[in-house]
């Protein structure tokens, strides 16, 4: 008998031990808002007449009934939707109503009033029943019109992103928010519920937008326009801009060694200048080139001169653990700010944690080693010591296993009822018929398989990585880069 209070002491202590360390990392580290922990209480409504209720920020869209363009049908993504008149989006009147202390009605005073545009967003998901969109906030004079929405910086860019695919609902919510107390950046996020012209569309999650901001939001990047100078800039790697400006042939991808497009985000189409693209071209190219090189571990021309060597790391850390595969090829993000070095930003986790529609992504290996720029960063034993001394120290705060299972639970248990309106809506896909992963077997019957599959993935993921990531130093092996470290000073 005392030998099992021993064990029942010893783990109390060792949880302990955990939950205190990532109290005091995060008092620490970060200020990141989350939102299904420090969001205050509503007083719950005694109203019977049956009116929508809501203890989330609720956000009302009117297009007066016009359809809003970018979705897509059957699969043609070349081909999205546009109004007759041959426009991307439309004008809104767009409407959020967050009460400090009381649930959210449709009648209720707006915290936000503004005029927006509005269109469907993504790739894939232009083909869901339940898109994401984009927002833009304008004035009656269509100036750019910067709001605070639900607590985050006012801006005047915004994601709406649906959870549809990921029937758990909070992939996005998680890893946002985890990243952002991880690396330097991640775009803050806030579950909503929206409506359309009056129709529940189910939980949301809005989110910033990745691109510069005023006043210390979002990015800090800035460009001249009559001078054609910049003091950072945002790039992704996807299928490229439709604005021929706006794609750049950078090194990696004049040399084939990227097969996607790389398109300049910030600056905008507004302020960008054919100079401003070329110089952000020869910029970018000029560090690409350097990790392509006979020097790209060296101590003074390496590529350690040119970035933030733990916004890599971190980056390949959230979407290993995650198999984020989309990531390093799509969605991806990187920027220069004003300390000149590049940074990478997460984005997108919809598909994360074994939640791709094509096929399962099994938890055992790594794919990052083959990725653009990292296919050379990881051939420098130094880059990979730190992604094994990294990965050590979030395993025991927020990749912690115990710290990632509340997480889920909490956040669920903050959604509420709004996890049962939005399956009231959407709950049709649970069905065969509307199974959207491949094979059909993969898919879920319930919201409770859902998360319950998210949370053994997580842990199988995770157990497998503690026990294999050391294997990443053979990508710096001796036998595999000696053709790449002939060159010495």
């Amino acid at each position: 008998m005392k030998y099992k209070l021993y064990a029942v002491i010893s783990v109390c202590v060792a949880l302990a031990i955990v939950v205190g360390s990532l109290l005091i990392f995060r008092e620490e580290e970060n200020a990141r808002y989350h939102q299904h922990l420090e969001a205050e209480p509503k007083a719950a409504c005694t109203h019977t007449d049956g009116s929508f209720c809501t203890h989330l920020p609720l956000l009302q869209v009117d297009t007066g009934g016009v359809d809003i363009p970018g979705k897509v049908y059957d699969g043609d993504f070349l081909h999205p939707t546009v109004t007759e008149d041959g426009k991307t989006e439309i004008r809104c009147r767009l409407q959020l109503t967050d009460n400090e202390g009381r649930n959210n009605h449709v009648a209720d005073t707006p915290t936000v009033d503004s005029l927006a545009y509005i269109n469907v967003r993504g790739r894939s998901s232009r083909n869901f029943d339940k898109p994401g969109y984009n927002l833009r906030l304008v004035t009656e004079t269509d100036e750019n019109n910067p709001q605070v929405m639900a607590g985050m910086d006012a801006h005047h860019e915004w994601i709406l992103h649906g959870p549809y695919l990921d029937k758990s609902l909070v992939r996005n919510y998680m890893w946002y928010n985890i990243g952002g107390e991880i690396m330097g950046y991640a775009p803050n996020v806030r579950f909503c519920e929206l409506m359309i012209n009056g129709e529940y569309r189910g939980i949301y999650v809005l989110a910033e937008n990745i691109t510069a901001g005023e006043n210390g939001a979002r990015l800090s990047l800035s460009v001249d326009k009559k001078d054609n100078s910049f003091t950072g800039y945002l790039l992704r790697l996807d299928q490229g801009s439709a604005n021929p400006l706006k794609n750049i042939d950078t090194f990696s991808v004049y040399s084939k060694r990227f097969p996607n497009t790389v398109d300049i985000v910030y600056p905008g189409a507004s302020n960008l200048t054919p100079q401003i693209a070329e110089n952000i071209r020869q910029d970018f190219s000029a560090f690409e080139k350097t990790v392509y090189s006979f020097d790209y571990d060296n101590d003074t021309y390496g590529y350690e001169t040119m970035i933030d060597v733990e916004s890599f790391v971190d980056y390949f850390i959230l979407n290993e653990f995650t198999t984020n595969y989309d990531a390093g090829w799509l969605s991806t993000y990187v920027y220069k700010d004003l300390d000149g070095k590049f940074k990478m930003c997460i984005w997108d986790f919809n598909s994360a944690c074994d939640n791709y529609q094509e096929q399962a992504i099994a938890p055992e290996g790594f794919i990052f080693q083959y990725c653009v720029w990292y296919t050379m960063l990881m051939k420098d034993e130094t880059f990979n010591e730190r992604i094994l001394d990294r990965y050590a120290e979030l395993r025991k705060t927020y990749l912690n296993e115990e710290y990632l299972q509340r997480y889920i639970d909490e956040t669920i248990a903050y959604l509420g009822e709004a996890v049962t309106r939005n399956f009231d809506k959407w709950g049709y896909t649970f069905s065969d018929e509307h199974a959207l992963l491949t094979p059909i077997e993969r898919n879920f019957h319930s919201h409770e398989e859902a998360v319950a599959a998210l949370k053994a993935n997580i842990v199988t993921r995770g157990r497998w990585m503690d026990k294999n990531i050391h294997t990443l130093r053979q990508y710096s092996a001796e036998s595999k880069v000696k053709k790449y470290n002939e060159h010495t000073d």
